[in-house]
């Protein structure tokens, strides 16, 4: 294998990074150039991204690859999904996109199935119904007369949209628009019934293009602002768990994912959608995948709640993860548990007083030392998750023998180790950087250095360190699985 360097541009909800990956020898090696927070920014009592920071942290990223005279090969975005930005028809971003965290679409989707029932959004679609999803989005924008919507020529998804802004090139990802609950993933086409329902035409989104083609080349105007030549701009999973998801180093097909970050994605990989009565009960999703896959999955709050938390009490601040997995070990067990899924969790103004009402609610004692509110938290989500497992385990085609752990969450031993005993399967941990791998495999894959989703992931075995566990304590977490049930609640 010759070497080569791919720039990978990683966009998570909290921050982003620029990442150099180097192939050599059968091996990838990971490089970060910049790392960034992305923050949201409130105003008039709504929340938008600003996506000019973001491309100006591109831009430098890409300033210091040529600074560095690294021989970049191509270039590939990932973000997180379900947002989109507005384009007027000079080509011009009409007003700062949405964050998905904005309240303006609670209670959107019952509003909507007034007008497409409830069971055809999901048989269309398989998407889990979330009123954040874009379907929802834009039909609140269209019902609050909003006039950047009124005056979008085009509507591009995040991460399409920075690929419109280095190369002047646009199209609609596929793995990034299955996010979008309009998309039909039998077609692979967004859906013309559902767009017009929520108040957008088709042809206000590009053309559906798939990972592995080249989008276009950086612009003239960006070569002389990096110093860097035409390099390609190469469509990826541009969903950053599509990418996350194809970075699993599995030996084979029997492994269920949880990508583990702000928020925490469970399911499997498969050749087809799942779309059938209990995947709609059970509120399950299906999204785009690399190589026509479909990763049929639930989304679970993730570490959101533990970050929110440190962010409130005086003291948790001051500790690292390892720090707070020593002192949470030494609380009591399942003392405290909550449904991290339930509403009052989704964005509040405290997260620790919704905590606290839940407990009230469920007649449990409030967490009162900081061991406490952190192994509460642990165990609550590794409880969740076998819960979801549960579910997923009865609608997989294969019998799941393995869990793998992938983004930043899995450097957490003691959330691996709980999740670990709560499902009662082997469990392996990393890749940590499994998204920006993704993202960089796949514009190997776009270039010709590995051709299948097999060889990728035989290169990212040979190339990364994984932490194995195996299942501890199973009565006592049977007992506690017990005592989660019984105060699950979705009404708090």
């Amino acid at each position: 294998m010759k070497d080569a360097y791919f720039f990978a541009v990683d966009l998570g909800a909290t921050s982003g990074r620029t990442i150099i990956g180097h192939l050599f020898n059968n091996q990838l090696e990971l490089k970060q150039l910049t790392r960034f927070p992305n923050k949201i920014i409130e105003i008039k009592g709504h929340f938008y991204w600003d996506i000019y920071a973001l491309y100006n942290e591109i831009i430098n990223g890409l300033k210091i690859a040529a600074e560095q005279n690294i021989p970049i090969q191509s270039i590939g975005i990932d973000t997180w999904g379900v947002d989109f930005v507005f384009f007027g028809k000079d080509g011009d971003i009409l007003r700062a996109p949405y964050s998905y965290r904005d309240n303006h679409t609670v209670g959107a989707p019952e509003e909507f199935f007034k007008i497409t029932p409830r069971e055809k959004v999901y048989g269309v679609t398989g998407i889990q119904i979330m009123n954040f999803n874009s379907l929802y989005q834009l039909y609140t924008l269209r019902k609050n007369h909003c006039s950047a919507l009124n005056a979008a020529d085009k509507i591009l998804f995040m991460p399409d949209a920075l690929g419109y802004l280095l190369t002047g090139k646009m199209v609609t990802e596929y793995t990034i628009a299955s996010t979008s609950q309009m998309l039909d993933p039998r077609t692979k086409q967004l859906n013309k019934e559902l767009m017009e329902a929520a108040g957008v035409k088709p042809e206000q989104f590009a053309p559906i293009t798939f990972p592995g083609e080249q989008l276009g080349t950086i612009s003239e105007e960006i070569q002389a602002m990096t110093g860097l030549g035409p390099v390609p701009v190469i469509v990826i999973a541009g969903h950053d768990t599509g990418s996350a998801v194809a970075s699993v180093p599995a030996e084979n097909e029997r492994f269920a994912y949880l990508s583990s970050g702000t928020w925490s994605l469970m399911g499997i990989e498969t050749k087809n959608a799942i779309i059938n009565n209990e995947s709609f009960e059970k509120n399950f999703t299906n999204e785009g995948g690399i190589e026509g896959t479909t990763r049929f999955l639930k989304n679970i709050c993730g570490l959101w709640i533990i970050e929110r938390c440190k962010k409130e009490l005086k003291t948790l601040p001051a500790y690292s993860y390892d720090e707070l997995n020593k002192i949470a070990i030494k609380a009591p067990a399942f003392r405290t548990l909550f449904n991290p899924d339930s509403p009052c969790f989704a964005n509040p103004s405290s997260m620790t007083e919704s905590i606290k009402n839940y407990c009230k609610v469920t007649n449990q004692p409030i967490p009162e030392t900081d061991g406490e509110w952190v192994r509460c938290i642990f165990e609550s989500l590794a409880l969740r998750y076998r819960q979801v497992f549960a579910d997923l385990q009865k609608m997989a085609p294969f019998t799941i023998e393995v869990l793998h752990i992938i983004g930043g969450g899995s450097k957490n031993e003691l959330l691996d180790q709980f999740t670990c005993n709560s499902l009662g399967i082997p469990v392996v941990a990393g890749p940590t950087e499994g998204t920006a791998i993704g993202n960089i495999m796949m514009q190997a894959k776009a270039s010709g250095l590995v051709n299948t989703i097999e060889e990728m992931r035989k290169l990212i075995r040979a190339s990364i360190e994984t932490v194995e566990y195996f299942p501890k304590d199973n009565d006592i977490w049977e007992e506690g699985y017990k005592k989660y049930l019984s105060v699950y609640r979705t009404d708090i």
